[in-house]
């Protein structure tokens, strides 16, 4: 049955979610696809969506399997929509490969850089690459040659490895046919070749290749048939019952060891790879036909990675990009005497994130700082936000950590860092039994004379200095001290697990903040119905929570004029005839990740902007401990509204409209440049002042 709005008009039929992030995942392909993007980057825009891919199989793709496996028909996950996913998968990962052959590998061969395969190599290579995969590879080789003894070996989630069939007998006269071999992860993919090899520009080999080469020397005795490189996908959700665990962080590190290993759901082989052998793996994997790839190329597109960083060519590049530093915290000053003078935002990658380690840093080293708390969901492996945290404690103050095990592909990072912080006397916890605590944020307590202030910095994005330099996000840092209390409530909520009192400002999932949405949105409907002008603009990752959806559909047929900016999955169709004439959804995609969550309500001459850790997803509202703030500083309330809402709906170059079919199509032939690039030549100037942001209320907005 359809999903229905509450409304008297049409029935509402929602976007599929896991369709639509193959949607996005092909607007992403879009960029690979395009010509005007220097020739590295197309390539590494390829490498994103395949990245993509691998995730999206991993943690989406499971239940529809086993509907597929059992021939369900009903429910929300069913053989018919698993074979609807797979058609759409299949087709993805056909324009993939046949951009990579066709397009990008020429282009490079024009540029003189080439990846010499096995047949195109003269002899002198061809004795190079013996000696290197003598040198180099074949030690850390074992082919495993099946029988009763050696069953089919344990094969790790996303590695490469062969599968061979031999003629002969082995050593004990025995017929054993199938062998497989896997590689170490350790091997790089690529190997550049010495220039005196290259006869000119720069020459590669792939890993894959020098293998395939040197298969036969792997069974001395034996002759090597067919073969093919081979990569299984599995299912990579942990899956930890928070309520029957004594030690999540035990649990979790256990979980970790077996995610490698997990159900099959994705096999990768080689285009030539024959019947027999496709039909052998297919078997040892319980998978069906479907989930069987034939690749014309390398079955980890995700390597290529490493060929833009072997590869010294800055012309195939974007021009680098410095973001430019905080103009609030540049007088060298302070950031505790700027901070009692008002709010301060930075918007990152525009603006460097620089800021929050001056911040920190500072509170590190003022021995008037008593505290610092704060949460971490992604910070990477190697942070110097995290050494700073431990050298504060090593400093004597009382540092709080608040850190997120259960980050997806994030949890052993996590809890190294945990670890190492609890053993230097930092109180780490872990947030709430059953939640995940994604809101973001930082706050420092200082004593000034006889009282103590808190500061406090928020973020839409993570504590991450190299997706810092990557993903739009806004961080705000301030003094208020209605602001700075509530999050001083919220990390005691954390610690403690009390009950969360009435807050001042901030609006908390999973307490008030869906709710509040929710009626902030029914309250502009009223005001629409009422004859007044009325707006919501919203800017997010995804949106998929259908109460959510449904209050927006209510507002839109009341008169609210909605304008959505969503980057990823949106099951909410926009310009449906009768039914969300008043919506429009479009999707940025540009050099940087659009991350930010801002959401604006406005009513009359009332305004109200919100910044947020949450994107419109139930699980957001309802399972996580999520943060919604409001920016009250008038001229940084402007900010906000031109950089990061005006700017998208204005974008020329690279926004993607959202079609009543469902359909997502790129913007073309407007006079307005790309968001993106009209950001980065502003930040690029000097930060004296900045103009006012158009207003919302305009009739130039559509």
């Amino acid at each position: 049955m359809p999903a229905r709005a509450a409304t008297d008009g049409p029935p509402l039929v929602l976007l599929d979610r896991d369709h639509s992030i193959l949607a996005f995942n092909e607007r992403v392909f879009d960029v690979a696809c395009r010509p005007d993007v220097p020739l590295l980057e197309r390539l590494r825009y390829l490498c994103i969506v395949s990245s993509n891919l691998d995730e999206f199989f991993e943690v989406r793709v499971a239940p529809h399997l086993k509907a597929a496996q059992v021939d369900d028909h009903k429910g929300l996950y069913t053989a018919g929509s698993w074979a609807a996913l797979s058609e759409a998968a299949h087709k993805l990962v056909a324009r993939q490969y046949a951009l990579y052959n066709d397009e990008l590998m020429p282009a490079f061969h024009a540029q003189g850089i080439r990846i010499v395969s096995h047949g195109e190599r003269n002899e002198a290579q061809r004795r190079w690459v013996r000696q290197h995969f003598e040198r180099d590879v074949r030690p850390l080789l074992v082919p495993v040659g099946l029988d009763p003894a050696h069953p089919f070996p344990q094969v790790a989630n996303k590695s490469l490895n062969f599968i061979v069939r031999l003629s002969g007998q082995d050593a004990f006269g025995r017929e054993n046919e199938i062998a497989i071999v896997k590689v170490p992860r350790v091997l790089p993919r690529f190997v550049r070749m010495p220039d005196k090899l290259a006869r000119g520009g720069v020459a590669f080999v792939s890993l894959s290749s020098v293998i395939r080469a040197h298969l036969s020397d792997l069974f001395p005795g034996r002759e090597v048939g067919e073969f093919s490189q081979f990569r299984v996908t599995r299912n990579s959700d942990l899956e930890v019952d928070e309520d029957d665990v004594k030690n999540l962080r035990m649990a979790l590190r256990q979980g970790l060891q077996q995610r490698h290993y997990g159900q099959a759901v994705r096999l990768e082989v080689s285009a030539g790879c024959s019947d027999h052998l496709a039909h052998f793996l297919l078997r040892q994997f319980d998978l069906p036909e479907s989930a069987l790839y034939r690749v014309h190329g390398p079955v980890n597109l995700v390597r290529l990675t490493q060929l833009i960083d072997l590869i010294d060519a800055p012309q195939l590049l974007f021009p680098p990009w410095k973001p430019a530093p905080c103009a609030a915290f540049a007088s060298g000053g302070s950031v505790f005497d700027r901070l009692r003078q008002g709010d301060v935002l930075i918007h990152q990658p525009y603006e460097s994130f620089d800021a929050v380690l001056t911040f920190l840093r500072e509170a590190v080293n003022d021995p008037n700082v008593l505290a610092i708390r704060q949460t971490i969901y992604r910070t990477g492996a190697d942070s110097e936000l995290m050494d700073l945290l431990r050298e504060a404690v090593r400093r004597g103050k009382e540092v709080m950590v608040v850190v997120e095990l259960k980050a997806r592909f994030d949890e052993e990072a996590n809890i190294n860092w945990a670890e190492k912080l609890e053993s230097i006397g930092a109180q780490v916890v872990y947030g709430v039994v059953g939640l995940k605590t994604h809101a973001k944020m930082l706050l420092v307590t200082r004593r000034e004379g006889t009282r103590l202030r808190r500061y406090a910095h928020l973020s839409t994005g993570n504590y991450n200095l190299r997706t810092a330099r990557l993903y739009t996000d806004i961080g705000h840092f301030t003094a208020d001290a209605a602001l700075t209390a509530d999050v001083e409530q919220v990390f005691v909520h954390l610690a403690s697990q009390s009950r969360l009192p009435r807050m001042n400002r901030l609006w908390v999932a999973p307490f008030q903040l869906h709710k509040r949405l929710i009626a902030r949105i029914d309250a502009l409907a009223m005001a629409a119905a009422a004859g007044r002008d009325a707006r919501v603009i919203a800017k997010m990752n995804a949106l998929t929570d259908e109460a959510l959806i449904h209050a927006l559909v209510r507002a839109g047929q009341a008169g609210v004029r909605i304008n959505l900016i969503v980057r990823g999955a949106c099951m909410l169709p926009a310009g449906v005839p009768g039914v969300t004439d008043n919506i429009r959804v479009r999707s940025l995609i540009g050099r940087f990740l659009e991350h930010t969550r801002a959401f604006y309500f406005r009513d009359g001459e009332e305004e109200e902007l919100l910044l947020s850790s949450a994107d419109w997803m139930n699980r957001n509202m309802l399972r996580r401990v999520e943060l919604a703030w409001p920016v009250t500083d008038p001229a940084l309330r402007r900010r906000v509204i031109d950089e990061c809402l005006v700017s998208g709906l204005y974008d020329g170059q690279d926004a993607w409209d959202l079609g009543p079919d469902g359909q997502y199509r790129r913007v073309s032939g407007s006079a307005y440049p790309g968001a993106q690039a009209a950001l980065m030549q502003r930040h690029a100037q000097p930060l004296v002042a900045r103009p006012n942001a158009t207003s919302p209320g305009a009739s130039t907005w559509t």
